[in-house]
């Protein structure tokens, strides 16, 4: 079952014309600095707009197809996409979705990058092949909620709205076919670097993209060998201690505010490292991204957590991280 946070919605700003993409339509996202995206909505917050995927990319497209998935699970959460930047895996998370279905699909965050987009236009079809697959599953049943994260922060403001069949949530709760209630947030707000600190986060990100920039090209010269994908940036990040250190502190922050709350546990991302384990009591799971450890967080329909990693394509990896314990 699927509880809905509720935030104070702002209102929506009046349309404008579009250049680009209709991308905004779906999820809200103004990059104003992005001359290519504009407002395409107009709609006060009491008659959200009914968008559908049909002019986000061309119908019939063969990566779309609607073949029955060879997975199905309860809920899945997916993370840190960042749509719209060079270091998004769109052709693995576009396999992952359709070998993959479920019941509810939560979006938690740093789905489209703004960052990135507004220092240069950069949309392969790809990406919105991805946003055409979600809008599809939605159609066809799957409950999916939106809770934008500090890279689409924009969209925050259509907070409590819907676009067609996304919700957009500033958090949600959860609970599993286990009975433990989750709380669903990105995980930005509780960054102190984020909040306090943005000039900081926005040159961590700029470095953050050279190394991603490298750990492509590694991997395409993996690929000629004919090895699968391994992450060089998320091998490098881990091997220093101050970024072990924060990673460590913000497990911690993000169990003790589920705590807080009355929660088992949480479920965010934001810090692209997929996770489940128990911290004191308390449930910490986070989905990972889909930029480094081509990750999910999964709920299958015996009320159990684990994360799919989804590294080869077309060939799921059958070896899923599991839960410490049934959540």
């Amino acid at each position: 079952m699927a509880q809905w946070a509720h935030c104070n919605p702002l209102r929506v700003p009046m349309a404008t014309k579009s250049s680009a993409s209709n991308l905004s339509d779906l999820l809200g996202v103004t990059l104003r600095d992005a001359e290519a995206i504009a407002f395409r909505t107009g709609a006060a917050p009491s008659a959200p707009p009914e968008t559908t995927g049909a002019n986000l990319a061309p119908q019939g497209t063969s990566r779309l197809d609607d073949a029955p998935a060879d997975h199905r699970y309860r809920t899945i959460w997916l993370s840190d996409i960042h749509l719209g930047s060079g270091g998004c895996q769109a052709n693995y998370l576009l396999d992952f979705l359709r070998y993959n279905d479920s019941e509810y699909l939560y979006l938690v965050g740093d789905i489209i990058d703004g960052w990135q987009l507004r220092k240069g236009w950069f949309w392969p079809q790809a990406h919105n092949d991805v946003i055409q697959k979600i809008l599809r599953k939605a159609r066809k049943g799957t409950q999916v909620v939106y809770i934008p994260g500090n890279h689409d922060e924009a969209a925050r403001q259509f907070c409590d709205l819907a676009f067609g069949d996304i919700h957009v949530r500033q958090e949600a709760f959860h609970t599993t076919l286990a009975g433990k209630r989750l709380w669903i947030v990105h995980g930005d707000l509780f960054d102190g670097v984020i909040q306090h600190a943005k000039w900081l986060a926005y040159l961590g990100d700029t470095l953050y993209t050279l190394i991603l920039l490298l750990n492509r090209w590694f991997n395409r010269v993996r690929s000629r060998f004919g090895f699968n994908y391994w992450s060089l940036s998320q091998y490098l990040k881990h091997q220093v201690k101050n970024a072990v250190n924060f990673i460590s502190k913000f497990e911690s922050v993000m169990t003790d505010e589920a705590r807080r709350r009355g929660c088992d546990g949480v479920v965010c991302g934001h810090i692209h490292k997929a996770e489940i384990r128990d911290i004191d009591g308390v449930l910490y799971c986070n989905d990972g991204d889909w930029v480094e450890s081509l990750s999910a967080l999964v709920e299958t329909f015996e009320g159990e957590l684990k994360i799919v990693y989804w590294t080869v394509l077309r060939a799921p990896e059958h070896h899923a991280q599991k839960a410490g314990a049934t959540a």
